[in-house]
């Protein structure tokens, strides 16, 4: 695990509309034929997680249809495996209860599963609100549900995991739309849910972290309901496939750049547009007055690049930003802490810092 300074990249058209499409893979050859294989760094535990989600017949992303793609063994499943594998208690078999829940939208209800430690008090917790993974293509409540668990019992917050709506059914700004109906939702009920309404976060993974800043960016235009803090997880915040971390990583498992192309295509089947794409928040000049951020990002992921940039461009605004860099894995990986060890750390650090901005708004 490194803690690194971000810097910016410059911003480009998405090449999965146009004549460019060649460049990001010519790139990721040189980068390749320079730097070598792009999991040659990867830890072991992460290795043995990604290998069994192949035995299990997991496929790349890029070969399959969206249905397909929610269909197939996941991390979540290679897991699961990997614990038998070594007799060791499932997932489930800790001390977080759960409750499955509909949260009332503006399009209709919402999918939602709560989480809380059996030993938390019945008023006033913290909580969290978090998005899961998945492009906006994949992804659900079952698919990230260690990663809920790991931030109920890290931070000792009430977490509310959403459902939101998924592309290529339900077209940008669908999920955006769920995420503040969600958020909007939770500060109506949080007293009935055993909750603090002035102490929450929004945490989430790559298309969740996007979510999560939104919501963010919102409630600040709005003046309403604030997070003390966002957690923004390898966050998918911009549609450049030619950055250096999609150089360095165009084969990699399970996340490479056509992963990433493949995504963009099923969220923008007419290409790309050039500027003021949901996608583009590492671009945007009106990030003054955010919450305090943790950046957490994979050294081996195609997004990381936009994450430094992200956290850059925070820190111009004086955001208070804690960025780090987790070494050997790749994108995905925060919820696999039963197996690998980098995931721990990480949950870790998240924990931590949900911790001390729910101290902090306390103390206020």
């Amino acid at each position: 695990m490194t803690e690194t300074s971000a810097q910016p990249q410059n911003p480009s058209v998405d090449p999965t509309g146009g004549q460019s499409d060649d460049l990001p893979d010519t790139i990721g050859r040189l980068a390749e034929l320079i730097g070598g294989d792009p999991l040659a760094g990867i830890d072991s535990d992460m290795a043995a997680v990604l290998a069994m989600q192949a035995q299990l017949g997991a496929r790349p992303l890029e070969q399959l249809t969206p249905i397909a793609a929610r269909q197939q063994p996941r991390a979540s499943d290679a897991i699961a495996a990997l614990l038998a594998q070594q007799e060791r208690p499932p997932a489930t078999a800790d001390d977080i209860a759960t409750e499955d829940l509909m949260v009332s939208g503006g399009e209709g209800d919402i999918a939602a599963r709560l989480y809380r430690a059996t030993d938390l008090i019945d008023r006033l917790n913290p909580m969290v609100l978090y998005f899961h993974g998945g492009g906006f293509i994949t992804g659900d409540l079952d698919s990230h549900d260690a990663s809920a668990r790991a931030l109920a019992r890290r931070s000792g917050a009430i977490v509310l995991s959403v459902d939101y709506r998924l592309a290529p059914e339900h077209g940008l700004p669908a999920a955006h739309e769920d995420a503040w109906a969600a958020w909007t939702w939770l500060g109506r009920q949080a007293h009935k849910l055993g909750g603090d309404p002035r102490r929450v976060a929004v945490v989430g993974e790559d298309a969740g972290a996007n979510l999560a800043m939104h919501v963010a960016l919102r409630a600040r235009d709005e003046r309403g309901l604030q997070p003390v803090h966002q957690v923004l997880i390898h966050p998918m915040v911009g549609t450049d496939l030619s950055t250096a971390s999609y150089g360095e990583t165009l084969r990699a498992r399970p996340i490479g750049l056509p992963a990433m192309r493949w995504r963009l295509r099923q969220l923008f089947p007419q290409g790309v547009p050039e500027q003021g794409s949901l996608l583009q928040l590492a671009e945007r000049g009106d990030l003054a007055g955010l919450p305090s951020t943790t950046v957490v990002l994979a050294r081996i992921d195609p997004l990381r690049s936009e994450g430094e940039a992200l956290a850059a461009a925070l820190e111009q605004a004086k955001v208070l930003v804690a960025d780090w860099t987790y070494d050997g894995v790749t994108q995905g990986f925060f919820g696999l802490g039963l197996i690998v060890t980098k995931a721990l750390f990480a949950q870790a650090d998240v924990g931590g810092a949900l911790l001390a901005a729910f101290a902090a708004r306390t103390r206020h």
